[in-house]
This record gives C-alpha cells, sequence and structure tokens, in this order.
C-alpha cells in the first residue's frame, strides 16, 4: 500500500544522513494530581537513531512541580499537583545528544482528576422561613454543592443527617431530593417548634484517591424558622378560673380578672371577651376581661352559691380558615354568705327537702320506758339554716314541762340536720303516768341576735307497753285446807295480782304450778281463787303442808309468781299405836314397872293427838294400874306367879317416821344463755324443795339426764335451807363449745331432782332447761373465692368508677368487716413495671375496687396485682384479719398508638437487569406499642417517584409491592419488584411506605424509601481464558475474589461463550457480564474497574489477583448494552472504509504541503551559510549553524543534498519566523540559531494551531478517545525533503 511506502521512506532517508539529533515522540503526558512528592510523575523518553548518550532537561515557569533525572529522563514531583487550579501544565522539555544542540519541546502535562475534594455548599448560610401550614412534599429550600473534581467524583447526592430538635421524632419531617430540593414530609406547627436546624450531608459519587475508592462528603445546616399563622384558638392562661364575692356587696365590684392570649404567638391578635350566660348578675370589660358584679346578689335565692359564667374570648381577625377563633372557659363565682337568715323546722325527710314551708308544731310517739338513747318514732323534723358555713352554725335545746324525760340531738347543727328527740329518762316515760308529753325544741342562731331563733313544739304520744308484770299483794300466801276435804272445798276466795298496764296487756291469767300439784289443788283462771282439786290426796299424816306457785301472766306473757302454802288441817282420823314391845320378866313377889310408849300420827300438839293410857279390863287388869296421862304402868302389889293361870305376857310398841314427799321445782321450765369457749362457766341455778320434815328425808340430789348434749354440762346441788336445794349448772372444764360448729346454737336438757333417801326410786322430779349458746366473735374473716376472678379494665381511662367488689364472710353473729389493700405489683408481660400503676386503682373499706386514675396505659402495664385482705373490726378474740388474697387486673389494650418506623441504616440499591419480579430490593420495620389487632401492622405502598439525576421526577404505579412479615416485636415490610423494572433509567426511586395498624380507630404512618438504580452504563465485560462451563463452575470463587478487590457488590448478569459477542479474534473463550454496585447506591464503571482491580490488588494483596488469574481473568472491557445486528455492523464497516479512505486523502495532502514547505527552508539554510562566511571561525558559535539541518557546514554546502550553493543567488523566497522552526507540527523541534536572538521569544509564544493538536488534548481532558485522528511520522523531524 501508499502509505506503508510513506512510513519507510524516512527511514530510507535516514540512513543516508549524518549524526542527526534526538527528538521527542511526546505530545503530551498524564500525572494524577494525587501522586506523591518524590514519586515519578512520567518518563520522558527520546529517540536518537545514532544511539547517543542522551540528557533531559526541563524548563519553564510550571517545571516548578516537576524535576528530571538528566541521564534516565524520569520525572518525579517536586511539588504538590492540584488539577482544581492547574489542569494543566506546560513545561519545556530538552534532550542533549552530546553532538548535536540541545532539542526543546514544549510538552503538556495534563493533570488527572482524583477524588481529592468534598462537597461545598454554596451560597451559605442557608436559612429560610415557612409558614406552619404549608402542604406535605413542599419544597421548603433548595441546597446547593458543588464539587470540582469530576465523573462521579463531581456528582454530588443529599441526605439529611440530623433535625434539631429531636431528633428522634423529626428525623422523618423533611426529606430531600438529589436535585437539593429540601421537601415537607410531615405537619409543622408552631405551637410545638418554631424553628428547626437541618444537618445536610452532601456526598460525592466516589473516586479513586491514592489507588483507593474514596467518597468525599461535607455537612452544613439549614435553618428554618416556622412563621405562625392565625389556626389556633386563643387560650385562656392560669385556668381554671375562681373567685367569691359576699352576697351584700355593691354592683360593680370587682370579681376578678380573666386573661386569654392568642395562641399563634407570632400573631398575637387582639382579643375580647363576653358573658355567654342569660340572665346572670355579672358583666364583664369586654377589653380588660374583668369580671363585675351587676346586680344584688341573694346567695340564698341563687341555684347555687357557686355560680358558673361561660367566658367566651374572640380575636379580632378571622384565622386561616375564615372562621372566628374563640376560646371559652368557666369561672366559678362563689356568693359567699352573709348571717342573715335564722335557722327554721321543716317537715320533712333528707335528702327530699325542698324547704319551702317552716312548721312549728309536730307529732312522734314512742313505747313507754324506751330505752335511753332511743328516738321518738314518726318524728320527722329537718332544721335548716341557708346560711353558709360558721353562718348557718346554730344550737338546739329543749325547754317545756316534759323537757328533762328527753334529750335533741345533734346539740349542734351546721347548715342542714335531721333532728332527732332521745329519751333521756326512760322512767319518767310512762304511758301509766300520762299517755302525752310536750316538749319545745328551740334553734338558736348565737351569730344573729337580732333574729335569732325558732321553736318547734313536738306533741309526743305514749304507747303503752308491757312494762308491768302482774304483781301479788303478798310474795307468800298462808292458806289451811282440812285434810280430806271434798273437791271443790274453798281454800281462799280470791288471791289476785295486780298489772298497771292497760287493755290485753294488763289481762290476767292464773295457774298453779308445778303442774303436778295440780292433782289436788286447782285455781281459777279469771279470779285466782284456790280449791281443792282432789281431797283424797289431802292426808294431814302423809303430807302436812304443800308448796305452790300461784303465777299470774299477763296478755303480754309477762309472769309474776307468788307461793301459797298450804297447810293441811289435821282431823283425828289416826288411831294411837303402842311402839315397841314389853316383855317383861321379875321374880315372883317383886313388884312390875314399865313406860308404855304409844304414838298418835294426828297433829302433834293438837287434842287429836293427846293420848290417854288406860288399862281395859281383864283377868288381871286389877293388879296393874297405869298413870292415864303419862302411860307409866306399874303392878299395885308384889306378883305371885302361882296367882298367875299364865305365867307371862307380852307387850309390842313400834313408832317409825314415812318418807312420802317428792321434790318440787320452783319453776316449770328454766332457760339460761352462756357464752361459747367459756369452759367452766356457771350456766345457771335451778331450784326444788321437798315438804318431809326431816333432814334426811328432805335432802335432794340434781343430776342430768343423759340426752343430747348432757355431756357439755354438770350440776352440783347446794343446800340453800331446810327443804330447800339448788342445783348450779355449769359447762364442763373440760368442754369447749363452738358457737359456729353447732348445727343448733341451744342445748334442750332436762335435769332431775331425786330425795337420796327415798327408797322408792319414783320420787324423783324433773324439768326442762334450755341453754342457748352466744356467740363470741372469735373467728377470722374469709374472702370468698368467687369474688376474687380476674377483671379486665380498659386503658386510657375508657373505663371509669367500679371494677369489681369483693365479698367476704364470717362465721361470727356479730361482725363488721372492711377491706384493706397491702401491696400493688404490676407487671408488663413477664416482667416488672415498677411503681407505675400504684395509684391507678383503689380499695374502699366495703369492697369496692374502683378506677382512680385516667393515665391507665397498657404500654406502661398489662397486669395489676392487689394483695389484699378482709379485717372484723368487732374482733373479741383471736385473728382479726383474713388470709391475704391477691386479685388480678388485667388492663385491656386500646388502640391508641400510631406506627413507629425504625431507623433503617442501609442503603438500598436495585439492579434493573437482575432484578427479577418478587425480588426483594428493600426493607422497612415499623412497631406498634398496642397489642394484638390493635398492634398488627400491615405495610402499603403509597406512591413510587424516580427522581432522575437531572433533578425531574417521574411517577410509577405498581412498579413495587410490600409483603409483610411479622417478627418478635415488630413487622418487617419487604419491598419486592412487582413488574420489570426498566434498566435504561437513571436515578432513584422515591417509595412511599405506609403503615397502618388494624383495629379502629385506625392509625398510620408514612417513610419515604430511597431506592438507587443501577443502569446499564455500569454494565462491565470480563474475559476469561476459561469455558463457559469452568467459569459457571467457579463463579463464586470469582465474585468473592472481585468483591474482595473492589470492596463492591459483584452482581452477575451472564456468562457466556466469546462467540456469542463477536469477538473471537481475542484468546478468551468465555465472558461474564457484571455489575460492581457499593452499598451507598454508586457502582463502577469500566475505567474506574480497570483501574481499581490491578492497582489495589498489586499493592494489597497480590495472592487475589494471582487467584482472579488463575481463574482465567484475561481483559476488563465495557459491557455490551445492546448488541448490534449485522446490518448495523455491516453499516459500521462500510463508514469505516469511508472515514479510513478520508484520512488518507488528508495524510496525502500533508506530506506534500510539508515537503514543499521544507525545500524553502533548505534554501533559506543555504543563504544563511552565505552569511556566515563573513565570519571568522572564532567568532562562529559551536554547534549547528544551518537552520533546519543537522550539520554546521563551514564550506557552505549542504552535506545532505551535496549541492553547492550561491549565497548570493536570491531565489525568491522570503525569510520569516515561521521559517525558522520545522513544518512538522508533530515533533516541535527546535534548534537555536546564533543569529536570530529574537527567536527565542518568538518560540515562547508559539500557539498549537494546528486543530488536531487541540482535539487530542481536550480529548485527554476528557477521558476519551480523539474524534480525529493524528499521525506522528517518527521519519519526518528535522530534515525533510
Amino acid at each position: 500500500m501508499a502509505w506503508r511506502s510513506l512510513v519507510l521512506l524516512p527511514f530510507l532517508l535516514t540512513a543516508v544522513s549524518g549524526n542527526t539529533a534526538p527528538f521527542f515522540n511526546m505530545t503530551f503526558v498524564y500525572v494524577p494530581e494525587d501522586l506523591e512528592l518524590g514519586q515519578q510523575a512520567f518518563q520522558l523518553t527520546a529517540i536518537d537513531i545514532d544511539g547517543d548518550q542522551l540528557t533531559y532537561s526541563i524548563s519553564g515557569p510550571e517545571a516548578f512541580y516537576f524535576s528530571v533525572d538528566a541521564k534516565t529522563g524520569v520525572v518525579t514531583l517536586r511539588n504538590s499537583l492540584d488539577r482544581e487550579l492547574l489542569p494543566r501544565l506546560t513545561i519545556i522539555v530538552g534532550v542533549f545528544d552530546g553532538m548535536n544542540e540541545v532539542v526543546s519541546k514544549r510538552l503538556t502535562i495534563i493533570v488527572e482528576d482524583r477524588n481529592d475534594n468534598a462537597p461545598v455548599f454554596q451560597n451559605l448560610p442557608y436559612e429560610t422561613s415557612i409558614p406552619e401550614n404549608m402542604t406535605l412534599n413542599s419544597i421548603i429550600y433548595t441546597v446547593f454543592a458543588n464539587d470540582s473534581d469530576t465523573g462521579n467524583a463531581s456528582k454530588v447526592s443529599y441526605s439529611i443527617e440530623e433535625v434539631i430538635p429531636d431528633n428522634t421524632k423529626n428525623r422523618w419531617l423533611f426529606y430531600i431530593l438529589p436535585n437539593g430540593n429540601v421537601l415537607l414530609n410531615g405537619s409543622l406547627d408552631y405551637a410545638k417548634n418554631t424553628f428547626y436546624q437541618l444537618k445536610i450531608l452532601a456526598k460525592d459519587g466516589g473516586g479513586m484517591l491514592h489507588n483507593t475508592l474514596v467518597f468525599q462528603q461535607s455537612s452544613t445546616y439549614l435553618s428554618v424558622t416556622i412563621r405562625d399563622l392565625p389556626n389556633l384558638d386563643p387560650r385562656f392562661l392560669n385556668e381554671p378560673y375562681s373567685g367569691s364575692v359576699p352576697e351584700n356587696c355593691n354592683p360593680g365590684t370587682t370579681v376578678l380578672t380573666v386573661t386569654a392570649v392568642d395562641r399563634d404567638t407570632g400573631v398575637n391578635d387582639e382579643i375580647s371577651y363576653s358573658i355567654t350566660n342569660a340572665s346572670v348578675p355579672f358583666a364583664i370589660n369586654a377589653t380588660t376581661g374583668t369580671i363585675t358584679v351587676s346586680g344584688p346578689l341573694d346567695r340564698e335565692q341563687l341555684p347555687s352559691e357557686e355560680v358558673l359564667l361561660e367566658v367566651m374570648a374572640r380575636e379580632k381577625n378571622l384565622d386561616i380558615h375564615g372562621e372566628v377563633a374563640q376560646a371559652s372557659t368557666l369561672v366559678a363565682v362563689a356568693v359567699t354568705d352573709v348571717n342573715d337568715n335564722k335557722p327554721q323546722f321543716y317537715h320533712c325527710s333528707l335528702p327530699s327537702c325542698n324547704f319551702t314551708n317552716a312548721q312549728s308544731n309536730f307529732r312522734g310517739n314512742i313505747i313507754e320506758h324506751s330505752s335511753s338513747r332511743l328516738p321518738v318514732a314518726n318524728l320527722s323534723i329537718v332544721a335548716h339554716d341557708p346560711d353558709k358555713g360558721i353562718n348557718s352554725n346554730y344550737e338546739l335545746y329543749l325547754q317545756g314541762p316534759n323537757a328533762s324525760a328527753f334529750a335533741v340531738s345533734p346539740t349542734k347543727i351546721v347548715g342542714t340536720g335531721e333532728v332527732q328527740l332521745l329519751v333521756q329518762d326512760p322512767s319518767s316515760v310512762d304511758y301509766e303516768i300520762s299517755h302525752v308529753m310536750v316538749v319545745e325544741i328551740i334553734a338558736d342562731d348565737m351569730g344573729n341576735p337580732t333574729d335569732c331563733c325558732s321553736t318547734a313544739t313536738v306533741t309526743i304520744n305514749l304507747i303503752d307497753s308491757n312494762d308491768h308484770i302482774p304483781e301479788f299483794p303478798q310474795s307468800t300466801y298462808n292458806l289451811s285446807v282440812m285434810e280430806n276435804s271434798p273437791a271443790g272445798t274453798v281454800i281462799s276466795p280470791n288471791i289476785t295480782a295486780y298489772d298497771p298496764d292497760s287493755g290485753v296487756l294488763g289481762q290476767i291469767t292464773y295457774q298453779l304450778l308445778p303442774e303436778s300439784i295440780r292433782k289436788i289443788f286447782t285455781v281459777n283462771a279469771t279470779t285466782g281463787a284456790v280449791l281443792v282439786q282432789n281431797g283424797s290426796f289431802l292426808d294431814r299424816e302423809t303430807r302436812s303442808i304443800y308448796y305452790a306457785n300461784l303465777q299470774a301472766k299477763d296478755g303480754g306473757n309477762l309472769v309474776g309468781t307468788t307461793v301459797l302454802e298450804i297447810t293441811v288441817l289435821d282431823d283425828n282420823d289416826m288411831a294411837p299405836i303402842i311402839t315397841g314391845s314389853y316383855f317383861i320378866s321379875v321374880e315372883e313377889g317383886q313388884n312390875v314397872r314399865t313406860q308404855i310408849q304409844a304414838i298418835d300420827n294426828d297433829e302433834p300438839g293438837n287434842r287429836n293427838s293427846e293420848l290417854g293410857f288406860k288399862i281395859l279390863p281383864g283377868p288381871f287388869s286389877n293388879n296393874f294400874t297405869i298413870n292415864a296421862t303419862t302411860g307409866e304402868m306399874h303392878s299395885k302389889e308384889p306378883l305371885d306367879r302361882e296367882a298367875l293361870e299364865d305365867e307371862r305376857g307380852q307387850m309390842v310398841v313400834t313408832v317409825e317416821d314415812m318418807n312420802d314427799n317428792a321434790p318440787v321445782f320452783l319453776n316449770q321450765s328454766y332457760e339460761f344463755s352462756v357464752f361459747e369457749d367459756s369452759p367452766g362457766s356457771l350456766v345457771g341455778e335451778v331450784e326444788a324443795t321437798d315438804a318431809d320434815r326431816t333432814e334426811i328425808n328432805s335432802r335432794i340430789s340434781f343430776l342430768l339426764q343423759r340426752g343430747s348434749g348432757s355431756s357439755n354440762f354438770l350440776i352440783r346441788s347446794s343446800h340453800l335451807g331446810p327443804g330447800h336445794y339448788g342445783g348450779q349448772l355449769s359447762v364442763d372444764p373440760d368442754t369447749s363449745l363452738d358457737y359456729d360448729t353447732l348445727q343448733q346454737k341451744f342445748f334442750s336438757l332436762v335435769v332431775l331432782a331425786e330425795n337420796t333417801a327415798a327408797d322408792n326410786v319414783g320420787d324423783t322430779a324433773n324439768v326442762s332447761v334450755v341453754v342457748h349458746i352466744l356467740d363470741i366473735n372469735d373467728e377470722p374473716p374469709t374472702i370468698l373465692l368467687a369474688s376474687l376472678k380476674d377483671v379486665n379494665v380498659n386503658e386510657n381511662g375508657t373505663q371509669q368508677g367500679l371494677v369489681c367488689t369483693l365479698v367476704a364472710s364470717d362465721p361470727d353473729t356479730n361482725h363488721l368487716l372492711v377491706f384493706e389493700e397491702l401491696a400493688v405489683a404490676c407487671f408488663k408481660g413477664a416482667s416488672s413495671a415498677g411503681e407505675v400503676c400504684w395509684d391507678w386503682f383503689v380499695l374502699a373499706p366495703n369492697g369496692s375496687v374502683l378506677v382512680n386514675s385516667s393515665d391507665i396505659d397498657y404500654e406502661l402495664c398489662d397486669r395489676v396485682v392487689l394483695t389484699l385482705r378482709a379485717e372484723d373490726l368487732y374482733t373479741e378474740k383471736g385473728n382479726r384479719y383474713s388470709q391475704n388474697e391477691t386479685l388480678k387486673i388485667h388492663i385491656t389494650d386500646v388502640n391508641d398508638n400510631t406506627p413507629v418506623f425504625l431507623p433503617i441504616l442501609e442503603t438500598f440499591v436495585v439492579v434493573p437487569e437482575i432484578s427479577p419480579v418478587d425480588l426483594q430490593v428493600a426493607t422497612v420495620k415499623a412497631t406498634d406499642a398496642d397489642s394484638g389487632r390493635s398492634g398488627t401492622i400491615t405495610f402499603s405502598i403509597v406512591s413510587v417517584v424516580l427522581v432522575e439525576d437531572n433533578g425531574a421526577s417521574r411517577p410509577f404505579e405498581n412498579l413495587f409491592k410490600v409483603v409483610t412479615t411479622p417478627e418478635q416485636d415488630s413487622y418487617i415490610g419487604s419491598i419486592q419488584v412487582a413488574s420489570n423494572l426498566d434498566g435504561s433509567l437513571k436515578g432513584q426511586y422515591q417509595v412511599t411506605v405506609e403503615a397502618q395498624d388494624s383495629e379502629a380507630p385506625v392509625h398510620t404512618a408514612e417513610t419515604v424509601l430511597t431506592i438507587f438504580t443501577v443502569d446499564q452504563s455500569y454494565r462491565i465485560r470480563l474475559q476469561f481464558v476459561k469455558t463457559v462451563d469452568e467459569v459457571q463452575s467457579n463463579s463464586e470463587n470469582i465474585k468473592v475474589a472481585l468483591t474482595t478487590a473492589t470492596k463492591a457488590g459483584v452482581y452477575v448478569v451472564a456468562i457466556r461463550s466469546m462467540e456469542d459477542t463477536r469477538a473471537s479474534q481475542m484468546q478468551a473463550k468465555s465472558v461474564m457480564e457484571a455489575y460492581f454496585v457499593y452499598s451507598n447506591g454508586t457502582a463502577l464503571d469500566v475505567n474506574q474497574l480497570s483501574v481499581c482491580v490491578p492497582g489495589r490488588l498489586i499493592q494489597s494483596d497480590p495472592l487475589v489477583l494471582a487467584e482472579l488469574v488463575n481463574l482465567g481473568l484475561a481483559v476488563i472491557g465495557p459491557g455490551e448494552v445492546v448488541k448490534p445486528t449485522k446490518e448495523t455492523e455491516l453499516i459500521g464497516i462500510i463508514a469505516g472504509l469511508v472515514a479510513f479512505l478520508l484520512i488518507f486523502i488528508l495524510v496525502m495532502t500533508l506530506v506534500l504541503v510539508l515537503t514543499t514547505r521544507s525545500y524553502k527552508r533548505k534554501l533559506s539554510a543555504m543563504k544563511a551559510l552565505k552569511v556566515a562566511t563573513t565570519f571568522s571561525p572564532a567568532m562562529a558559535q559551536q554547534g549547528a549553524g544551518i537552520p533546519g539541518t543537522n550539520q554546521y557546514n563551514a564550506e557552505g554546502a549542504n552535506p545532505m543534498l551535496n549541492l553547492p550553493l550561491d549565497p548570493s543567488h536570491d531565489l525568491g523566497f522570503h525569510e520569516d519566523s515561521v521559517s525558522v522552526a520545522s513544518m512538522n507540527s508533530l515533533d516541535e523541534n527546535t534548534v537555536n540559531a546564533p543569529e536570530d536572538d529574537n527567536l527565542k521569544s518568538k518560540q515562547h509564544k508559539v500557539q498549537l494551531t494546528d486543530p488536531t493538536d487541540e482535539e487530542v488534548l481536550v480529548a485527554a481532558l476528557k477521558l476519551k478517545e480523539p474524534t480525529r485522528i493524528a499521525y506522528t511520522n517518527q521519519t519526518f523531524t528535522t530534515t525533510d525533503l
């Protein structure tokens, strides 16, 4: 080809030349701005065809930054570079081969950018003022930070790092877009915060610095002042309001002053006041808010002593909604009392009294002899003084004829009170004395002496009571009756008792006791006459005296008794009886003397019992004589046995006493009582008599008849008098009676009275005795378990009043139970919640558990355990407290908390090309302090907006979806791809996620997620010398190695063979296409990766580099975004051929132009030679003397052409400064001619005139290939054809 011949031509020409000067094949070099001092910046390389030893040098003002090794040409950095201050330097580089003149050339040094600059905020400080009602998502300010670096390092992203005050609460109140627009993300309230300070962070896209990927950042503050608007109603200060005025105050008296302020403190509107109540005797100053009395006041005539005034405060101007801004408050004005009323009496009962009609006459009744302090019945008296406090204090006292019998209660009253008359002297309250009693109650208001008193006259009707027992005039009546009197014989015609009670209560009936006496005697039930019932039993010799109780019972069953002593009078109905036997043996001739004993059972001392003795006629009656009075018998003369037909006589006399009376109890029955648990205590005494006259025959012994409960008691007999015995009944000392365990609270006993001298076992009497067991309060109370069941209470004060009622029982009959709270325990779950719930509930003494607070909060405490007990205030013995019990109160959750998003520190990135549907690309996390359904969170996506790099926004729908998953104490929302993403879009997705709880009232919260998208321009092709199967099998190891090298996440798109990429000419066999993405949303492009991977691995981890090489990595190149079609490739080939043809024509034209101009320069050189010959050799400057050549020829011949030239011959070419320089613009070599001192200054002013050179430099700055290609022909250097 022709162009190949042109390339070889300079080499052919050089072969015939002499020692040529060296030349530089360098136009510009790149030096990174982060190069360390002393490190190599670049290498100066000059070409010397002769192979001479070269010496390098640099000069120029900007050579200050470098130093050069003269021998090696290594240029090192002497002073630090800064691309942002000096992006390009130009120095003069020189090379000397020891033979020719120093060859100089301007070398452009392009300073390569490194990420050494942080973003710088512009136009500081940032301050703005916004209204408090600014709408959501409004732009409040725009910040701008400039990064003087290039590429990704100049791309600035913004974020809000902190919001002052209360960063935790206000963190998401604002957000910032990539273009620097700060948006409002919530609602503002001037009343809560008037100022916010946002710490804004500006961060670049990252770039290499010292062979490390570095991200620079800076921060500043945006001050946001909230501008107040009239959107709030006024507010009263120092609420609640209360005041007081006396009821006799004058109109115009000041009560108090209310003050309201505009809550919009930045507006502070004028406020006017008014009272909205109708018909109240008060007025208010519309400007000052001072309340005064506007009319006469009478506290007693007011509906209430405290007048509630509703005061309205209105702002002068309408609010932002066009409505009147107003607020109201209640002012309590207490009308204080003046003592201007006296107490009066009313016939009513509290609390139903209306106190309209006072009365002075009242009637009541009471049973006579009522106990002391017992009130008069049917007496409804209420005393009322309409004054208040000390002014309503008055005393009560009694006067009148019967005042001493009663007392008034209370004696002092404040305001209103029920008045009672109490019995003071029961004995004076006697129906039998007077049926009616009258007292006067005086109410004396001592604080009002002018009109102090009121009087109530009370007429008391006495009700007769059975307060008298029938009374007999005598306690004992001695009666007599002849023995053997016939039935019906009147012993006493009228023994009557007196009962002063009236009516039926005074009607008396009589009967004889005991029942056994009624066989012999009887009594007339109405008259009390005592008669003989059966005279056959009247035998004085058997029983001479009878004792009977004559009982008189009135209509009220009160009983009076008297003793009847009935003496049986003797009737001479008994024959004398000779007692003993008389056997007398005497000697014949002796006198006989003996005393004859005889008795008569008739009454002794009575004529009926007087004995007379006589000897009845008989054979020997004349032989004896007897004293008729004494019974002494003796013989009249000595006895002659022979004179007696019978030699002996017999006389037997026997006299003995008979026990013929049984014991008799004085009462028909007995009834006693005894306290429980009192072993050995005396129960009572029974009494019985025996009518026998002798001590032994009248002796009585008592015993208990066996029966139910008899073993619990003992009875002991005691002698009270002749024939009178008592039996003391007591509890067995070894027995403890328990009232609570007894089914029947009494014992029915039978006491036997036995005559111990009786031969007949039937001579006994019995009486029934009932013993009542009285209860002692000795048992502890018990709380019923049924009332201790767990209860539920709603939080937040939504449930008030009674929670439950505890019930306790006490087996004792007399008890007073109260409940006592011992401890309160608060729990949240299984853990203690401290003391937070101690005042939530209160236990009343009656067992009512009441809500005591409106601050009940389930989130603080969900279970309250009350430890309590019951106490019996009437306990007399033993433990007064029940066992400690617990009541569990479960707090029921109410949906009162809004879901709260938890902060997420990670950055979310999506690579659309490898993001299939259902792929998780981000997560949110939220909690709700409520429980159950109230705390169940569901996430949803509200909006998706793509914010492009240029700041434009594009909304999308159905691009992402969210899946809610519960965790232990929170909920996670998984943001997933819902439809295919467009890989060509650049920017970031702003995804607004809403969290909503699941129970009414529903609460929601929102947060905005930023998801960075990595477009296809960041796809990188990695070529491997191994097959697809080998690369796929080693893909994980490759990703690990690449991640180690780049510190970025590696996302593999595809692995395929080289044939698929139409690059089969390379040695590589397979291609892996992947993205390298950092966690902050940035990604590596092919240029950054080309620098990052080898450079970092060579310096830090050569083993990883060796591993990548071992895995087959060969080439790193840009990814194929769109695979071209065959038609596109064919068009490209044709376009390339056309471009090549145009370039070829341009090059050939350039060669011809250069050749022509070079020839002109040679002719000019010959002309200069002519001038040079006029100088002596000593004056000649050493070195090359022929411009445009590498030779100095004193003979005036051009060694290259070997042609003689006439220096005086003018060829018509004009010499100019341009001809001095080489016309080859690609090398810019210069030769300094000694004749032209002006040449050096002109050389410094030489500019790049060729547009091709400028394009090369611009392309280098832009890190891309030049649009035009310039060929550097090394053969066309200093000596051209």
